[in-house]
């Protein structure tokens, strides 16, 4: 017949290590257990497929397939030609005005939870955005002639 105690004795480093549990439960820290898997695995699969295509993909390069595709034309010139910078500033004011948007969507939802003073920040932020328009205007960055 088997003696069991109600409290056992424990033996040394025992309690700290199960405060150290408690600790990384409290922290949530197991829950990010599944997400590292996950990236692992994402990892691997990516390498083998990479290295899988190089090893059983037909290697025949001939000059139809590496040529340059312009919608069935030949290049019209060489493709390394420098480009006008109103490309890049149309490029620019786009992500600036698409990132005002991705922040005004949130703000929006939580407006009713905000003080007076998350309503005033974010007047701020468009007001300098709105006078960053105003000056690119002004300036004749938005005229492509």
């Amino acid at each position: 017949m088997l003696l069991k105690l109600k409290n056992p004795p424990e033996f040394p480093g025992v309690r700290k290590r199960k405060n150290k549990l408690r600790k990384l439960r409290k922290n949530n820290m197991w829950e990010y257990g599944s997400v590292f898997i996950f990236f692992i695995i994402s990892l691997i699969l990516a390498s083998v497929i990479v290295f899988a295509s190089y090893i059983f993909a037909v290697q025949n390069p001939d000059p139809e397939k590496v040529s340059v595709y312009e919608c069935g034309f030949d290049p019209f010139g060489d493709s390394r030609q420098k480009f006008e910078v109103r490309f890049f500033l149309v490029g620019i004011l786009f992500i600036i005005f698409d990132l005002e948007i991705s922040f005004l969507f949130p703000w929006s939802i939580v407006i009713s939870e905000f003080t007076i003073f998350g309503y005033w920040t974010m007047m701020l932020f468009l007001f300098i955005l709105t006078i960053g328009l105003i000056y690119e205007w002004l300036k004749g960055g938005l005229e492509w002639e």
